[in-house]
C-alpha cells in the first residue's frame, strides 16, 4: 500500500484532534475530488515500517482524539488487507480513541469487510457535485452519510453519527 501523508493535529476529518492517513489508490474518480493526486495505486511513498511507527507515535499523546482513514479510497481492493490490519492494531492499542474511515463505496457494499467491525464511524458515497452541501457536517454532499458504525451493528439499521 501507498501513501501520501500522515497529518497529525487534523481537526477537518473527524471529531477531535485527529491523525490522519492519506492512502493511494481510487477508482472512484469523483468530479472535483480534493484529492485526485492520491487516485493512483503507485502514487505516494510505499506504507513501510518506519511509516506505521510515526502513524502510531503520532497516536499517542491523550489530546489526540483518534484515527482517520483517507484518500485516495482505504477501501481500495488494493488497500483493504493492510487498512485491515492497522484498524485492527489501533484499536487494541488504542481501546479508548475513536477509529473514522472515509470511503466512496457504500455501507451496503463494504460491511461485511475485514476490519469494519472494528471503526466508529465510517463515511460512504461517492463525492457528488451536484448533491455539494458546505451545511453538511464531515462529508462534501448530501448523497453522503456518516454512519456510526457500532450502533448500525448493533441494530442492523443505518444509524447516523450525531454531528
Amino acid at each position: 500500500m501507498n501513501y501520501h501523508n500522515i497529518t497529525k493535529d487534523d481537526m477537518l476529518n473527524g471529531d477531535g484532534l485527529r491523525v490522519v492517513l492519506w492512502v493511494s489508490g481510487c477508482t472512484h474518480h469523483c468530479r472535483e475530488c480534493h484529492n485526485p493526486q492520491t487516485w493512483e495505486l503507485t502514487s505516494g511513498i510505499p506504507f513501510d515500517n518506519e511509516a506505521e511507527e510515526e502513524l502510531f507515535e503520532a497516536l499517542k499523546p491523550a489530546h489526540i482524539s483518534g484515527i482517520t482513514f483517507s484518500g485516495g479510497d482505504p477501501l481500495h481492493p488494493m488497500n483493504r488487507e493492510e487498512v485491515a490490519r492497522l484498524i485492527k492494531k489501533f484499536r487494541k492499542l488504542y481501546p479508548n480513541k475513536t477509529a473514522w474511515l472515509y470511503t466512496g463505496y457504500l455501507w451496503e457494499d463494504i460491511k461485511d469487510l475485514d476490519g469494519i467491525s472494528d471503526l466508529d464511524v465510517l463515511c460512504d458515497g461517492e463525492f457528488v457535485l451536484d448533491l455539494k452541501d458546505e451545511k453538511v457536517h464531515w462529508v462534501g454532499s448530501t448523497n453522503q452519510r456518516v454512519i456510526d458504525v457500532q450502533k448500525t451493528l448493533e441494530t442492523g439499521s443505518i444509524v447516523l453519527h450525531n454531528t
